[in-house]
């Protein structure tokens, strides 16, 4: 609504002029697309890979606390840190691309390279990701009534068979859970942006939170930013209600 190019403590009443500006913009569409790719990617699996995980790591193995603690580590670890840890391993003459070389290939630029970039930070959003979310479904499990597996293995229900009727349902509003807080998170994604690409290369990697950090605080484009702020939290605003009408229908009852 107010234009802060002219006079910083002065702004300019514009109308909507910020969000016709914003609508016409290529670059706010490519980041809007760089988002939906991050949330598309990455929320499926850090809703599955967390699952299978805990239903594993519930079992009685030997060192099992050493297999948790090891998962849940990067949880606890900065997100700077981790992001600055894993710039060095993407680099260059990284490790990654050491043993793609020793496959014979060409090394990959998978922070400078527009076909990588974004799912190179999706990587690490995931690897940040999967202890927390595992945490989530451990608790979930410890509700799931040992009787009903014994029933199974009477009905001669197999592992997997088990799991698929037994598990699962109980853990649907866990699912739900995680899907609303791992698709909020993607939306809002920005540190590991800053840390590794800065957006680039060629807004390759660039989403709808880096961008708004970007037009106001390098720009001091406040009203501009503040417009794309609002459709953000619109579009944050109809995935938390769609999900949570979803739970109260029932849709997600165990």
């Amino acid at each position: 609504m107010l234009d802060y190019s002219n006079d910083i403590y002065n702004p300019d009443f514009v109308g909507i002029t910020n969000y016709i500006t914003l609508f016409h913009s290529s670059i706010f569409w490519k980041t809007m697309w760089n988002t939906v790719i991050y949330l598309v990617v990455a929320v499926p699996l850090l809703v599955i890979l967390p699952l299978i995980i805990a239903i594993v790591i519930n079992q009685k193995l030997r060192g099992i606390t050493f297999y948790r603690v090891s998962i849940y580590l990067p949880v606890v670890v900065s997100i700077v840190v981790a992001g600055i840890a894993w710039k060095w391993l993407y680099a260059d003459s990284g490790i990654l691309n050491y043993f793609v070389t020793l496959l014979g290939f060409d090394k990959i630029g998978w922070l400078t390279d527009p076909k990588y970039s974004l799912y190179s930070v999706i990587l690490v959003t995931v690897w940040k990701g999967l202890g927390y979310y595992m945490m989530i479904y451990l608790a979930a499990l410890t509700s799931v009534p040992t009787d009903l597996y014994e029933a199974a293995d009477i009905d001669g229900a197999n592992l997997l068979q088990k799991h698929l009727t037994v598990t699962i349902p109980h853990l649907l509003p866990a699912i739900a859970l995680v899907s609303i807080i791992s698709s909020i998170s993607a939306m809002k994604v920005f540190v590991e942006i800053y840390v590794m690409t800065q957006g680039g290369p060629l807004n390759s990697s660039m989403t709808v939170v880096y961008y708004i950090y970007q037009k106001a605080f390098e720009n001091l484009d406040l009203g501009y930013a503040s417009a794309c702020g609002v459709v953000l939290m619109v579009i944050i605003m109809a995935i938390s209600v769609l999900n949570i009408k979803k739970i109260e229908g029932g849709k997600f009852s165990a």
